[in-house]
């Protein structure tokens, strides 16, 4: 008797990466008190949220066993991509404070924007000037975070 088929092989491994989180997150989260419902303690919402990450993981890897799922193949890595992406993040941690949050972002979107095949200038110019406009309002002026906003000789 043979288990059942993975049919879409992306889907079921993005399912077991959440489940992977999700476990790492839980168990993570058993080093703080969860409280109550009623009165949460620091450990109460990542456990939580790992619950539902481990649900979400067990429902994407059911529906790659599915008969009727359609049939999709692991594909290589695109380790350029990821290469590209991961030095972004770095150099936002890297630039944010001398540069402040608009040229880390503008860094940050620029930059991971090269992983992509269908990189285009206008593309990531456009995609820079909407989300450091969307991360200003939202981090800087909705959450008054302490961030700094420009380069630092005009804060």
């Amino acid at each position: 008797m043979t288990g059942p088929t993975i049919r879409n092989q992306r889907a079921f491994v993005s399912g077991v990466l959440f489940l992977a989180f999700a476990a790492f997150f839980f168990v993570t989260a058993l080093n703080y008190p969860a409280g109550t419902a009623a009165r949460m303690g620091p450990g109460y919402f990542p456990r939580l949220l790992a619950i539902v990450l481990a649900a979400i993981g067990l429902a994407v890897m059911a529906g790659a066993v599915r008969p009727t799922a359609e049939r999709q193949l692991l594909r290589r890595w695109d380790m350029k991509g990821l290469a590209w992406v991961t030095g972004s993040v770095a150099l936002f941690a890297l630039l944010l404070f001398p540069l402040g949050l608009v040229g880390a972002l503008f860094v940050l979107i620029v930059v991971s924007s090269k992983a992509s095949a269908e990189f285009t200038w206008t593309g990531a110019l456009a995609n820079a000037a909407i989300l450091i406009a969307l991360c200003l309002v939202v981090f800087v002026y909705g959450l008054s975070l302490q961030l700094p906003v420009w380069p630092a000789p005009f804060n």
